[in-house]
């Protein structure tokens, strides 16, 4: 593609591709193992357009791409769609770029006033025989498992009330109901949240709505057996900034951050808020649990300040990515009783992209993966994705008291976040099924899809599956079952 100018957003890893294309019987080194019987649905954001007015945080505004990794039989395949969002086709019958500043509706072109801005691009999310490709500045859209088709902007059968839905669902493994949030709920740097429950069926059964603290990126959430938890951390939106042609995101280092805690079937009244550390930001949490003593415990990947560049740059903080004072970090709070603050742990290193085994969801869990940078690196990380720098060490951490397990990838190498098939067997972990890249020219790149043995990560993949093009960074995956598409079908 060509016309796109060379920043970091558009050149290397981030170059954009704009291509659709199925690739069939991909040659694989290994064995595939027979647990990993599905398809691993990816998104991706690969603008089709060249934009028309410089965006720092245009690399989060790429058009939704759903990519589908399938494993059948021992064999793979590889297919890639846009997602057909009323803003792509829009711009599809423009011929160019009709949206402006990222998340400003007020800096678009005259063709794009009144269109949903929402790119799709972030989280896929299986539900109820459902594929949703969701972003938090809007409803999901619904697409095919199958064939990869765009069915429309979903809204649970018109009962969502909520303008939007945030990139990240939490499902609960035994009741199967679907937890989920938008944030911005009602238009523009609103405090508005709007919190609603999907039963096992795919039926919206509850919405409630209420303030936050005040306006506040809100990527990720957490529930628990008994509880939901919203955190708040001070990236805000202003309204008038956005007028003025601003940037949506500022980030305020004096300002607190705060941790709303409400029974999952409760009522609004019963919501309490705790303090949180002044400035620090968060993107993703691995998950939260409560213990035997009334205590609950939330992780999150933590930094002392926003992870983006962009948004650090438009708040006038100058700190380089490795000044941010990453963790993972367990915040302790008593719902009952007790202050009204958190008390924080650090219970892991820095990095990003946690992930739990789905059934542990809202459970106490002994271990979790995380990607991070390999402290011992040669060579500089693979430059790309909304941060500018790839990850290249996948971890396995023991909440248990065993040590950690590291599987560092060779020089030039970086991993995309991978997803966790469970083992058909009581005792063994199953399996991570990630994208890896490798850098071998100045701008060219191969890669392939790695199946690791999720309870020994160090002793490498099994299996490696040779994607032959060019791909981009994924933002987030999901993966879904050969039995669940099968029931879908």
């Amino acid at each position: 593609m060509t016309g796109f100018p060379q920043h970091p957003n558009y050149v290397g890893l981030n170059r954009p591709l704009g291509e659709e294309y199925d690739l069939a019987d991909l040659v694989i080194e290994g064995e595939v193992p027979a647990e990993v019987e599905g398809c691993f649905f990816r998104a991706v954001p690969d603008p089709a357009f060249p934009p028309f007015m410089e965006d720092a945080g245009a690399i989060l505004s790429g058009d939704g791409m759903i990519s589908a990794i399938r494993f059948a039989d021992g064999k793979a395949s590889f297919s890639i769609r846009y997602v057909e969002t009323e803003r792509h086709r829009a711009e599809a019958a423009a011929g160019e770029a009709l949206f402006g500043k990222y998340r400003n509706p007020f800096t678009d072109k005259p063709g794009a006033a009144g269109l949903d801005r929402t790119v799709a691009n972030t989280t896929p999310i299986w539900h109820a025989g459902r594929l949703l490709l969701a972003k938090e500045d809007g409803r999901p859209y619904r697409v095919d498992p199958h064939s990869l088709e765009t069915l429309g902007s979903y809204d649970f059968g018109g009962k969502l009330k909520s303008q939007t839905v945030t990139a990240h669902a939490r499902i609960d493994p035994e009741s199967g109901e679907l937890f989920m949030f938008g944030y911005e709920a009602d238009g523009l740097a609103s405090t508005k949240l709007a919190y609603f429950i999907v039963d096992s069926d795919g039926n919206l059964t509850r919405e409630l709505w209420f303030d936050a603290p005040y306006c506040s990126m809100m990527h990720d959430f957490a529930i628990t057996e008994n509880y939901v938890l919203f955190p708040i951390y001070p990236t805000s939106c202003d309204l008038d900034r956005l007028k003025a042609g601003g940037d949506h995101w500022v980030h305020h280092p004096d300002v607190d951050s705060w941790l709303g805690v409400m029974p999952r079937y409760g009522e609004v009244s019963e919501l309490r808020w705790f303090r949180g550390p002044k400035g620090v930001s968060c993107y993703h949490m691995m998950g939260a649990f409560e213990d035997g003593q009334g205590q609950i415990h939330f992780d999150q990947c933590l930094s002392d300040s926003n992870a983006f560049p962009f948004i650090r740059e438009a708040s006038g903080i100058a700190l380089q990515q490795w000044e941010l004072n990453g963790r993972l970090a367990r915040w302790t709070v008593n719902y009952a009783g007790g202050p009204d603050e958190v008390a924080e742990t650090v219970i892991g290193p820095p990095g990003d992209f946690p992930i739990i085994p789905a059934a542990r969801q809202g459970r106490y869990y002994d271990h979790g993966w995380m990607l991070t940078m390999n402290p011992e690196m040669r060579g500089p990380p693979v430059a790309g994705g909304p941060v500018g720098a790839m990850f290249n060490m996948l971890l396995r951490l023991d909440f248990a008291g065993g040590p950690p397990q590291a599987l560092a990838l060779p020089p030039a190498h970086s991993i995309n976040e991978p997803v966790h098939v469970p083992a058909a067997e009581a005792g063994r972990e199953g399996w991570l099924v990630a994208v890896v890249d490798r850098q071998i020219g100045p701008d060219d790149f191969a890669h392939e899809c790695w199946i690791v043995d999720a309870g020994n990560v160090a002793a490498g993949p099994v299996a490696r599956v040779h994607i032959p093009h060019r791909l981009r960074p994924q933002v987030h995956g999901w993966w879904v079952s050969a039995a669940q598409l099968e029931a879908a079908a």
